[in-house]
């Protein structure tokens, strides 16, 4: 891959990313968009052999297909060119608005910017129980996933646990594969579950669409007020161990565990730019999508977690507003839209916020890192993410810290930073290139 130069460069291909892309290149100008995955769709959209891609995910790539067609027929007019970089990761930022880049087929390139929309999602937020890391226990997110790559689930015993609205996609995906989910475990209480079940009414798609997910509930043992403790069994998981408010403990027999409590924004490379973060680390942004480094915006679940429909009206402003394009009509539309689905995601916010139940410390054995098999023991004796790392391996392991920081973050109340890049691994070749001085030229 040889370096190259865009008006736009937009880093991630789920609803926000690709509804940012979109506006831009309509706009006249020229739009890369990169995404660490080899399918477009994000998470929300992702797809594979036994998940087609959706309604929405088809029409978007639909639209830059066409894009890309106009510019090979049209060769005097280059300023609409989509160009769609998939299995693409962002190894790490350089001087003068360029980027560090490197392509499972392509290897390292740089890759320079006039404005960059930052569309990075989230991801799961995973806390430790005993027994979390025997085969069958996933994410909710993660079983979704894994279902959709490809992974066979028909006829396994389910227990999806953890908090938020994300267990239901999950308990839809499990049973539209074949699954039979056995129990659904949510940390909120009952009267939390059922007050947020009325505010829907303000959202009439919401309504439907959970109604959709679950059926009803209909042949669902549905537990609120519990947590998974433990997993239990002999090399595979063969029953979970839930714990309600109460204080009453649960045996339920499975042959899988789908964990999550929500998700935590996916700012790594917001944090390597200088950009301002809040609260769990979301990328403050302004009414225009703007962040606090000139020329770069940010849109979706990375500056603050919402749901799709936020995530794609805030790529289109991004979009928009990038490249200063857009008529204040459709500009006022959409800032009225992402009002309304950020109303809903303060009620989900306020639903499923965790609770200090939810926030028990497992048993010192129960391992925090598992990259690096580093106990909670070892980092409860710490006082701080810094002192940890500097004393055990804690964050050292392939995922650079993105599941025990996280999970670190939430049990200990510590500022988990992860601001040094390279943001994700990369070959020698490509680390090289950041030696060069050298700047990507229109």
């Amino acid at each position: 891959m040889s370096d190259a130069h865009f008006d736009v460069v937009v880093i991630g291909a789920g609803p926000a990313g690709l509804a940012a892309a979109r506006e831009a290149a309509n706009s006249g100008a020229r739009v890369a968009v990169l995404d660490d995955n080899p399918r477009a769709g994000g998470q929300v959209w992702r797809n594979g052999p036994m998940h087609p891609p959706s309604k929405a995910l088809t029409a978007h790539l639909q639209a830059i297909g066409a894009m890309r067609a106009a510019d090979t027929n049209d060769s005097s007019d280059s300023n609409a060119r989509m160009t769609l970089l998939q299995s693409t990761r962002v190894v790490a930022p350089l001087d003068e608005r360029c980027l560090l880049i490197e392509s499972a087929e392509h290897g390292g390139a740089r890759i320079g910017y006039e404005r960059l929309i930052l569309a990075t999602g989230a991801r799961e937020r995973l806390l430790p129980f005993d027994g979390w890391t025997l085969p069958g226990v996933t994410g909710a997110g993660g079983l979704q996933a894994l279902i959709k790559g490809g992974v066979p689930v028909r006829g396994e015993r389910i227990v999806i646990a953890g908090s938020g609205p994300l267990l239901l996609a999950s308990l839809a995906t499990a049973r539209a594969a074949g699954g039979r989910i056995v129990a659904v475990v949510e940390q909120a209480s009952w009267a939390s579950v059922m007050r947020f079940g009325a505010s829907l009414a303000a959202t009439p798609a919401k309504l439907w669409q959970a109604a959709q997910l679950t059926r009803g509930f209909a042949g669902l043992r549905y537990l609120t007020s519990g947590a998974v403790r433990a997993a239990q069994g002999d090399g595979r998981v063969e029953r979970a161990i839930i714990e309600r408010a109460n204080g009453r403990i649960i045996s339920v027999d499975c042959d899988r565990i789908a964990c999550g409590y929500g998700l935590v924004p996916n700012t790594s490379l917001a944090q390597s730019l200088g950009c301002a973060t809040e609260g769990d680390a979301a990328i403050i942004v302004d009414d225009s999508q703007r962040a606090s480094v000139d020329d770069v915006f940010a849109a979706g679940e990375c500056t603050g977690v919402g749901g799709m429909e936020l995530a794609h009206v805030e790529g289109r402003l991004a979009g928009l507003h990038a490249t200063g394009v857009g008529e204040q009509k459709l500009v006022d539309a959409l800032v009225k839209e992402r009002k309304r689905w950020r109303d809903f995601a303060r009620r989900v916010e306020t639903a499923f916020a965790l609770r200090e139940f939810a926030r028990a410390m497992p048993s010192d054995e129960t391992l925090l890192c598992r990259c690096e098999d580093v106990s909670i023991g070892e980092i409860r004796v710490h006082a701080n993410w810094r002192d940890a790392k500097l004393h055990t391996r804690c964050g050292m392991g392939a995922c650079q810290g993105r599941v025990c920081g996280a999970a670190a973050q939430t049990l200990f109340g510590w500022q988990v930073a992860q601001t040094r890049p390279p943001i994700s691994p990369a070959q020698i070749g490509t680390l090289m290139l950041a030696a060069d001085t050298h700047t990507p030229a229109d």
